[in-house]
């Protein structure tokens, strides 16, 4: 039978021992982490997915702000703000919610945010230490792609893994990640994108798939050999005539997959919420490291 890899199921188990370890914290008269989200303009997407980060640090027992900006910001101001961040002792971590305006240069940005207190794992020095394997903040989705094969204990090392997506947010370090000299890693990773030629003859010889596309329904059952780990990153938002008025969909044709596959991931349910609770987990690290909590 194909295993369910259930990431609302352990997210919740862990935002549960991070609230734990918040209660020994207050216990001991220190104040609780403080995570900081920054929102510009008026996206749908970025007002529901912050509201939703406001909401687990409530769950987990973490103070947290929300600073809103119009969508007509300067540069100068959304900077002036980020070196305010960095320097308060009150703040252990904080995230600028992307995209940002056509006004806005994002790298400068990301550039600008102190690596100690960048829980979204975007700094370029936090990617490359990732790279070399040393102790930093891994971006929230590959931290949480991670965190699901460990919980569920399912065996990478000699594997070929297929990714699926060369973003910088989940292809390209989860190609770093699976290849790393330890668990979940020690794969051996294909990274194919949207101009490899005949992507199905690098999935259907893959024991790990990890799609990170936007393209719902993408991976068919055609396309994977029988007894594969499937990871699904993608979530694409489609109307219909529910009284919701739209159904989240996957990169995976799940259905098709899932009668071949010896593990899969659903959306939704599956990677997203996991990436919720990463992010959490990278900020109790940036606390715990804190220059201002020893």
């Amino acid at each position: 039978m194909t295993q369910i890899l259930d990431g609302l199921k352990v997210s919740k188990e862990i935002k549960k021992e991070i609230r734990e370890e918040v209660k020994k914290i207050v216990a001991a008269k220190r104040r609780p982490p403080h995570l900081v989200a920054i929102l510009v303009g008026h996206n749908g997407a970025s007002i529901a997915y912050v509201n939703n980060k406001i909401k687990d640090c409530e769950e987990v027992g973490f103070r947290s702000s929300l600073i809103k900006f119009p969508s007509t910001v300067s540069e100068a101001e959304l900077l002036e703000k980020i070196h305010e961040l960095n320097l308060s002792k009150e703040v252990d971590g904080f995230i600028v919610q992307l995209p940002l305006p056509p006004q806005i240069d994002q790298e400068r940005i990301i550039m600008a945010i102190d690596p100690r207190k960048d829980v979204d794992g975007f700094h370029p020095e936090n990617f490359g230490k990732m790279a070399l394997e040393m102790d930093t903040f891994l971006p929230a989705t590959p931290f949480g792609i991670l965190t699901l094969l460990e919980r569920y204990q399912i065996d990478t090392k000699g594997k070929h893994c297929v990714i699926i997506g060369r973003s910088r947010i989940v292809g390209k370090p989860m190609s770093i990640l699976m290849g790393r000299k330890d668990f979940p890693g020690n794969a051996t990773v294909t990274l194919t994108h949207s101009y490899t030629p005949h992507i199905e003859e690098f999935t259907k010889n893959a024991d790990i798939v990890i799609t990170a596309l936007g393209d719902p329904g993408f991976l068919k059952a055609d396309m994977i050999k029988k007894g594969a780990i499937i990871i699904d990153v993608g979530i694409t938002r489609i109307d219909d005539d529910s009284p919701k008025g739209y159904y989240l969909a996957g990169d995976v044709d799940f259905e098709s997959c899932r009668a071949i596959a010896s593990a899969i991931t659903p959306v939704p349910g599956g990677v997203g919420p996991m990436t919720r609770a990463m992010l959490m987990k990278n900020t109790i690290l940036a606390y715990k490291t804190s220059v201002y909590n020893d």
